[in-house]
């Protein structure tokens, strides 16, 4: 496993981290236990991965919690990134839409996120938490000004109770107002083979500022797999089934397509022991500005194979082939 610095910290993280977005509520609601989903943990640890992402919203505490549990006897082992700002059923934030039938609400208000992160200790059962980053950027009515919400960051941070700061889905202008109002260390953006949009702006100011860039939806939520072809059915469940119109890549002929393009990196695959999936996560992590990917696993063995894409670069030879690949593909239909 390869590891880097997250912004000017001093914390090294590997270049591989565990996403836990995808851990529900209730077991029912994601068909896996809490201990399977500890046991994946444990699997990734194993190989080389000690940054864990997660948020108070993901299952709305039950991610953190079980974290929790999972490192309770290796948390020296671990780096533990989490978030604030997105509340249940709490009217102190600026309204964001329903989740599972229930309000949701954004706010980075300072004594909220005092609240949020001592709750997040809790769950964790840590000391302190080693990125704290702000899920999303503060919206009306209810807007928070982004020096309140930094000042209020860097004073957890002499506190000792963060050891980084980072942000997620900003835009230019918001990701520079953080920079000069504090120490800011990372940045967490959408970023794939498919969604390159951070490479306009994010990227580039990222590289110049030594800010940690943070990648997620990796995978395409499965896309870049290769396991999800033209005649993939999904469960009734899935929100896969319903993504076509923001998500066109996923409509049937575009699948096609792309499994076409994965059928001619055969040689790739055996040249470096890997999937079709390690190779579009190690492409990431060869783009410039992108200094961590984060995966999600539902399984020992998928963490297992996932972890193997931070422990080999891809050949520039073998990246400009990509590139060439990709401008072939081209767009969506």
């Amino acid at each position: 496993m390869k590891f880097k610095a997250i912004g000017n910290s001093g914390i090294s993280a590997s270049v591989i981290g565990f996403g836990t977005a995808g851990i529900q509520e209730t077991t029912s609601e994601t068909n896996i236990s809490d201990k399977e989903i500890i046991n994946t943990i444990h699997a990734a640890i194993d190989k080389g991965v000690n940054l864990i992402d997660t948020a108070p919203s993901y299952g709305w505490g039950r991610a953190e919690s079980v974290i929790g549990r999972a490192i309770s006897d290796r948390s020296d082992r671990v780096i533990v990134a989490t978030k604030c700002g997105v509340l249940l059923d709490d009217q102190r934030g600026s309204f964001i839409g329903v989740k599972n039938g229930r309000k949701t609400y954004l706010s980075l208000e300072p004594s909220v996120i005092v609240e949020e992160v001592e709750a997040s200790l809790r769950r964790l059962n840590r000391d302190y938490i080693d990125l704290l980053q702000c899920h999303k950027p503060s919206i009306p009515p209810a807007r928070t000004p982004i020096e309140e919400t930094m000042n209020c960051l860097m004073n957890l941070k002499k506190e000792g109770k963060v050891r980084a700061i980072g942000i997620s889905n900003v835009s230019l202008e918001e990701l520079d107002s953080y920079r000069r109002a504090g120490e800011l260390d990372s940045n967490q953006f959408r970023y794939s083979m498919l969604s390159r949009e951070a490479d306009q702006q994010q990227t580039p100011f990222c590289r110049k500022y030594e800010i940690s860039g943070i990648a997620y939806w990796c995978l395409e939520q499965g896309l870049l797999t290769g396991s999800v072809g033209p005649e993939r059915i999904f469960s009734k469940d899935d929100f896969r089934n319903d993504v076509a119109d923001w998500l066109p890549w996923f409509r049937i002929e575009n699948r096609r397509r792309l499994q076409g393009m994965f059928s001619t990196w055969n040689d790739l695959t055996q040249k470096y022991s890997c999937s079709i999936g390690n190779i579009a996560t190690a492409w990431t992590l060869g783009q410039p500005g992108v200094t961590h990917a984060l995966l999600g696993n539902k399984s020992t063995q998928q963490a297992i194979s996932n972890a193997y894409s931070g422990s080999f670069r891809l050949d520039e030879e073998d990246m400009k082939r990509i590139n060439a690949d990709l401008v072939g593909l081209g767009p969506p239909v």
